[in-house]
């Protein structure tokens, strides 16, 4: 089915999206939609939220992978590859989630441009916002913006570190648990079209 043309408004976007067979994200009134992703980086967002999951057993917090949408204000929707919420109202939503202290990305050659400049810059509008990670399963970077004490994110680079350190939920995954199942030289072949590919 084919992508309404004009820009929407968020409300109109949910109601649309709620009836589609397939995903799209929201950003600034435009509609993209979300292709399959490549093997590898399946593989990568699924070891992360298994960790997470057992890492959060008796906490407070949930970890939802892909197929979840992620609200930030009325600007953007988005389905983060996985992300953590410890809010109770995210916790008893069935749809949209809002308040999420962890999100974590899966970069690729085609999505790491939106990734790291306009999905960052419209996460940081998150006031729940802990944490964003990068992992690039290629090259096995591994980049994590911590929000500091005055609300700004820091770098902390953990590429080549022994564990993945997740501050925002008092956790830690052995990075050859993240990376598992991936060729440590990294994985040859073009680029999968993961990105959120807008419409003409």
């Amino acid at each position: 089915m084919s992508l309404p043309l004009a820009k929407m408004s968020l409300q109109a976007f949910l109601d649309w999206e709620n009836q589609q067979p397939g995903r799209h994200e929201f950003y600034r009134g435009e509609v993209f939609a979300r292709v399959g992703a490549r093997r590898v980086h399946g593989i990568v967002a699924l070891n992360v939220a298994a960790a997470l999951k057992t890492r959060l057993q008796g906490k407070p917090c949930q970890a939802f992978i892909e197929s979840m949408k992620v609200r930030v204000a009325d600007d953007a929707v988005f389905y983060p590859d996985v992300f953590v919420t410890c809010d109770a109202r995210d916790l008893r939503t069935e749809m949209v989630f809002e308040h999420p202290v962890l999100i974590v990305e899966v970069l690729s050659a085609s999505t790491q441009a939106f990734d790291r400049g306009a999905k960052f810059a419209a996460y940081r509008g998150l006031g729940s916002l802990r944490e964003y990670v990068l992992i690039d399963s290629e090259t096995r970077g591994v980049e994590v913006f911590r929000r500091n004490e005055r609300g700004l994110f820091e770098l902390h680079d953990q590429s080549g570190a022994a564990a993945l350190m997740l501050a925002s939920v008092d956790a830690g995954i052995p990075m050859d648990a993240v990376f598992e199942g991936v060729q440590a030289e990294g994985i040859v072949g073009a680029p999968g079209p993961d990105e959120p590919a807008r419409q003409p």
